[in-house]
């Protein structure tokens, strides 16, 4: 059975990235067909990448580091559940991707963003040249959230029939890349 990250991307206390991912993971647990690795970057706690050696290399010196690239290299595929800043990306996400290389190598990856009136897509755009170079292969379907904050009730995301039907186009796609793509790696 495939292995999918389901990776929080916002660090901000309050963040409603936290509910959203609870979701996401509540959605593949009840459609199967994955193990799910729940990552959520705040509890990681990743530094401020302070790595000496290129992640290209593999040569890590800190435990952080160890532990994090063994979790995402056990990964087949992942599922970024993350904000836009300022038209941008989460840069706990950018940093958590930029530890490593190797272990991000073909391998598929979904996107749930959420936002204002992007809904999140700007911050996906920007980190679309990224996760290329690392060699991620994006789905063509995405989840994006508009006004995210109207839909956390009592802690919860409450998500609506479309959001569940996109998330379950996102699984299926990522299921098949990651069973495509192992032989490239």
């Amino acid at each position: 059975m495939p292995r999918l990250m389901i990776v929080v991307a916002s660090v901000r206390p309050g963040r409603i990235g936290l509910p959203i991912a609870e979701w996401v993971r509540s959605a593949v647990q009840e459609k199967g067909g994955f193990e799910i690795d729940f990552a959520d970057l705040a509890e990681i706690g990743l530094p401020f990448m302070d790595e000496p050696n290129h992640p290209r290399l593999r040569q890590y010196t800190h435990d952080h580091t160890i532990r994090w690239s063994e979790r995402v290299d056990a990964a087949d595929a992942f599922i970024f559940v993350t904000p836009e800043y300022n038209h941008s990306f989460s840069p706990a996400l950018k940093n958590a991707l930029d530890y490593l290389s190797a272990e991000w190598w073909r391998k598929p990856v979904g996107f749930v963003s959420y936002g204002g009136v992007s809904a999140g897509s700007r911050g996906v755009n920007a980190i679309e040249n990224v996760i290329v170079g690392l060699g991620l292969v994006k789905t063509g379907a995405a989840v994006e959230i508009t006004f995210a904050g109207k839909q956390v009730q009592d802690g919860s995301f409450v998500s609506t029939e479309r959001q569940d039907e996109i998330l379950a186009g996102v699984m299926a796609e990522l299921a098949v890349l990651a069973g495509a793509l192992i032989p490239l790696r």
